[in-house]
């Protein structure tokens, strides 16, 4: 997983899929678009995160079935190195 925030534009980017080119996209609210390519999500941008992430970005987490911690960690490390991409590795959650 991938992520950039790009502070001037005030806009968040989130890879879930590395692909050629999406198929379209789909809003989730006002500020949250999510890319598709065969039919399944493979980016989530936020616009405006300096003005929240969590509830927009569970939103999309519930509506797509995607990893809700997962897309709040990209979200944060990203905010915390802007203008930069930062690339995440996530495992399967382990249960007991």
């Amino acid at each position: 997983m991938k992520a950039d925030y790009d502070s001037q534009a005030d806009a968040l980017s989130i890879e879930l899929v590395d692909v050629r080119r999406w198929e379209g996209s789909e809003s989730v609210g006002r500020r949250v678009n999510v890319s598709l390519a065969d039919g399944k999500p493979v980016n989530v941008e936020l616009l405006y995160p300096s003005l929240g992430l969590e509830e927009a970005l569970l939103d999309a987490a519930e509506r797509f079935g995607l990893d809700a911690e997962a897309l709040l960690a990209a979200a944060k490390a990203a905010i915390a190195a802007p203008d930069r991409e930062v690339t995440l590795e996530l495992a399967a959650r382990i249960t007991a």
